[in-house]
């Protein structure tokens, strides 16, 4: 199996998108931790230390952007690559890109995939990012 050892937190206030991301990436091997909000992904990701995390980008407690900014000032989590998850685009029609939150955080997510999630274009992103 392409996944097998590597963990992959996801991290999403949806019960059901939790439940999506592990269904299109458990056939790979990787061991799935999860987290409901953004403080517990923080939490999660300090003592778990995940090869890959994947926020969303709205979520209770902290969004995802300020859980991706925490993450990328730990020196624990900080070389975690980091896939955001966003429904926004959907809903509002107005994006985010890579370069929008290096200017903003000085720090970008290796990737951004839009909701509905493509469980194709996720599988091969996690795979790509995981083979580095």
């Amino acid at each position: 199996m392409a996944g097998a050892g590597k963990k992959v937190l996801i991290a999403d206030d949806e019960a059901d998108t939790r439940a999506f991301v592990q269904a299109a990436l458990e056939d790979d091997g990787y061991a799935i931790l999860e987290a409901s909000n953004g403080e517990a992904a923080i939490a999660v990701a300090r003592l778990e230390k995940p090869d890959l995390i994947i926020l969303d980008v709205q979520m209770p407690r902290k969004t995802g952007f300020e859980a991706f900014d925490d993450l990328r000032h730990n020196e624990t989590t900080k070389a975690i690559p980091i896939i955001m998850l966003t429904g926004v685009k959907e809903r509002t029609g107005i994006g985010f890109s890579a370069k929008d939150m290096r200017d903003y955080f000085e720090s970008e997510p290796e990737a951004f995939i839009d909701k509905p999630v493509d469980p194709d274009i996720l599988r091969d992103t996690v795979a790509k990012l995981l083979a580095k």
